[in-house]
């Protein structure tokens, strides 16, 4: 099993693209998502399309929930939540809700957003200076709460990361197909950046008992995404994409 692992892709259709050809020409037996999906100023419907095009194993991100959960008050004070809504209709709504939080796909392989249990919290990173910094070994531990899997893939920092656990397991995230570096508020004001403008995967296979990982950077239309944000008065999300960096 040659496993693609997306994550983040955050409505960026024209990413998603580039990275599935780019799996396909590396010939992936399997494609996994692990959540934060439709969210963004880009593309919502036409990624949710060329998603079901083809066959995920799919997980629910903490974006995900908020476009299904989102308040008329958020709704009215979030132009991009509401122009999300518009665009994507019920199908796609109802299709999120359906979503695991979390996948134990095999004895050897486990999926989650966050950490195994809370989409919000960052498995591999600390963010309370305001930058961020791996965590330590403890600190993961404790975040997994018992789950020992031999290799336990998260998203939600869009940072492309491997970490050998003393205990044995391997923590990868793929980085982000869609949005290479962002701001947020939450636990404290600070920002992720990759510095490139690159979509993010990553390729998993067993060989030989072992998990061989392949972190890649594939190019794509940068300037149509950048173009959608602007039409969407995202100036905040076309610096993002057309940069990998969160302040000019």
């Amino acid at each position: 099993m040659k496993i693609a692992i997306l994550s983040d892709i955050h409505s960026n259709v024209y990413a998603l693209e580039a990275v599935l050809q780019d799996a396909k020409l590396r010939e992936c037996s399997t494609l996994a998502n692990l959540g934060d999906i439709l969210y963004g100023p880009i593309s919502p419907r036409d990624t949710y399309d060329l998603l079901l095009e083809n066959d995920f194993l799919t997980i629910s991100g903490n974006q995900d929930r908020q476009i299904y959960e989102s308040t008329p008050a958020e709704i009215s004070s979030n132009p991009t939540m509401q122009f999300i809504l518009d665009d994507l209709g019920d199908e796609p709504l109802a299709w999120m809700r359906s979503l695991p939080f979390d996948m134990q796909v095999s004895t050897e392989l486990y999926f989650c957003h966050g950490t195994p249990s809370n989409d919000l919290i960052y498995l591999l990173e600390d963010v309370s200076s305001g930058s961020a910094q791996l965590r330590s070994d403890d600190e993961i531990h404790e975040l997994l709460t018992g789950q020992k899997t031999k290799l336990i893939c998260c998203g939600h920092t869009h940072t492309p990361r491997l970490v050998q656990l003393s205990s044995g397991p391997l923590v990868l995230n793929p980085g982000s197909v869609g949005l290479q570096a962002y701001t947020d508020e939450e636990p404290v004001v600070h920002s992720m950046e990759n510095y490139s403008d690159r979509a993010s995967y990553a390729i998993a296979e067993i060989q030989n008992g072992e998990w061989i990982i392949e972190h890649i950077r594939v190019p794509y239309d940068v300037a149509s995404a950048v173009e959608k944000c602007l039409s969407r008065g995202r100036e905040d999300w076309a610096h993002f994409l057309a940069t990998g960096r969160a302040a000019a």
